[in-house]
This record gives structure tokens, C-alpha cells and sequence, in this order.
């Protein structure tokens, strides 16, 4: 683990329509899910991601940051 702190926001770019919203990361568990405000395209992770955070956000999510991500 680092001492750097971890970043909660990150902003999410769809894949479908290039839209994009910073939102805030849950910080206990990986988001599988996220639906487009704008284009309503239900995104889930690319292969090798755990969660839409890791392959669309600018951020990696909270467990990925801190190390204790096993999925």
C-alpha cells in the first residue's frame, strides 16, 4: 500500500457517445455497472477490468488504489 491518498472522483468517459461525468467512487467494492446519462448505454468493464472505473474513468477505483482489489 501507498501513503498517497486515494482518489474518490473520477471523471467517466462513455465508450458509445464520448460523454463525460465526474462521479464519485464507492470506496468498498468495484462498480460493475454504470448507465450513460446521455446516451442511457449500460457500460460494464473491458476484459482484465474489475470495474468500470478501471477501463473508462480517469481514476482507478478505491480498491485498486489501495492494493486490496480481488476480483
Amino acid at each position: 500500500m501507498s501513503n498517497t491518498a486515494v482518489q474518490l472522483q473520477s471523471i467517466i468517459t462513455c465508450p458509445h457517445c464520448g460523454h463525460q461525468k465526474e462521479e464519485t467512487m464507492p470506496t468498498d467494492a468495484c462498480q460493475y455497472f454504470y448507465v450513460c446519462e446521455n446516451c442511457h448505454q449500460r457500460l460494464q468493464p473491458k476484459a482484465g477490468d474489475c470495474c468500470v472505473y478501471c477501463s473508462y474513468g480517469s481514476v482507478k477505483c478505491p480498491p485498486v488504489q489501495q492494493g486490496t482489489c480481488h476480483c
